[in-house]
């Protein structure tokens, strides 16, 4: 099956919008620090944003988590009506985001034919889940997804391309952002790919070798929710052409030098930390860290407790310090080792890397409309 990612209709706010307060960090970043949604939603004020069709994980047990549900659905019908946006016709967007280590990474976003994808153990579709999918996050996502009229990606697909045939050979055209991205998470340009150069680029998508030409780097659960939602539409009688058969997505290359894996780190709050430094001492380390997950589950059962994933080191040890806590920090994934593991093994546990700190995570920037 070819043709899995192609060019979509895409949205964006019209020109003049101030991009620094439209742009927005990945949902599940920040997850245990509000105060940094805090500060950004104070400095968007009143200005079209991407922070209010999402809601931060920071809030998903906020006592006015329905309340914030019901404002994204009500900001989407808002915005669509309002003249927010402007539609990008039938393109990609070639993104070059320099980052805040000033290495530039570069992508296509496109929209993805969840009917190639099936995050499910031991898939052999041409798109693969890389993480373990934990089916009790999945609700939250589905609900939130039914309810939308738009999505926002911050999922991001991984090609094996040595050759660079795909980014390497593309032809962007027109500018359409071009911008610095808020408290330090970097720039950000996006340029058009239509007509005969999408055609090109689509081409050599489909030129690429192997059973799995696709592979998750960000955004598992996101994806698996939107092949949930499809799923469910399709078995109510929707039409196969329906918009809510593809996810937006960004596709990246692998093999180029500015995709770096980093590791989630363990955080438990709430809990007997000498205790849990004591367990660590006793034990084999590597075991540790293959098991890190069970570990903390186990601890957290005869102790008490409760666990966050936090992506960047400073952050894991300065949470980890503090009274009632404690992180158990993880080494890097080999990049490499990718696309050889899904294939010979199938998924890693969940949560076993991250690409790039929480500010290089893919900022919420383009939409696209999820119903008929």
């Amino acid at each position: 099956m070819r043709d899995i990612f192609t060019p979509a209709d895409i949205l964006l706010p019209k020109r003049g919008t101030d991009m620094t307060k439209w742009a927005a960090v990945a949902c599940d970043q920040f997850s245990a620090q509000p105060e940094y949604w805090e500060a950004f939603d104070a400095y968007v004020g009143e200005a079209p944003s991407a922070l209010r069709l999402m809601l931060p994980e920071a809030y998903l047990n906020a006592p006015d988590v329905e309340a914030r549900k019901s404002a994204m659905t009500e900001a989407m019908k808002d915005y669509l009506v309002g003249g927010v946006f402007e539609k990008i016709p039938d393109s990609y967007i070639f993104v070059e985001r320099t980052l805040p280590n000033g290495k530039i990474r570069r992508g296509l976003v496109g929209k993805l034919d969840l009917e190639a994808y099936d995050w499910t153990p031991g898939s052999q579709s041409p798109v693969r889940s890389t993480e373990a999918t934990v089916p009790e996050r999945l609700p939250t996502r589905v609900e939130l997804r039914r309810a939308a009229m738009l999505e926002m990606p911050h999922i991001v697909l991984f090609i094996d391309d040595e050759a660079d045939t795909v980014l390497g050979g593309a032809e962007p055209g027109e500018t359409l952002y071009d911008f610095d991205l808020y408290q330090g998470g970097g720039h950000v340009r996006g340029r058009r790919i239509t007509g005969v150069a999408a055609e090109k680029t689509l081409a050599a998508l489909n030129a690429l070798p192997g059973p799995m030409v696709f592979a998750m780097g960000d955004g598992n659960h996101s994806l698996a929710a939107a092949k949930n939602r499809w799923e469910e539409l399709k078995a109510a009688g929707a039409p196969m052409d329906h918009p809510a058969r593809y996810a937006l997505a960004e596709a990246e290359n692998l093999q180029d030098a500015a995709v770096e894996f980093y590791p989630i780190h363990r955080v438990l709050f709430d809990t007997d930390e000498g205790g849990f430094v004591r367990a660590l001492s006793g034990e084999d380390t590597g075991k540790l860290v293959s098991e890190a997950d069970a570990l903390c589950r186990e601890y957290i059962q005869e102790h008490g407790g409760r666990v966050d994933y936090i992506h960047g080191e400073d952050e894991a040890r300065s949470m980890g310090a503090k009274p009632g806590c404690a992180a158990l920090l993880l080494p890097p994934l080999p990049k490499a080792e990718l696309f050889p593991h899904i294939l010979k093994y199938g998924n890693y546990p969940k949560k076993s890397f991250s690409v790039g700190h929480s500010l290089d995570k893919r900022w919420y920037l383009e939409c696209r409309r999820i119903t008929e």
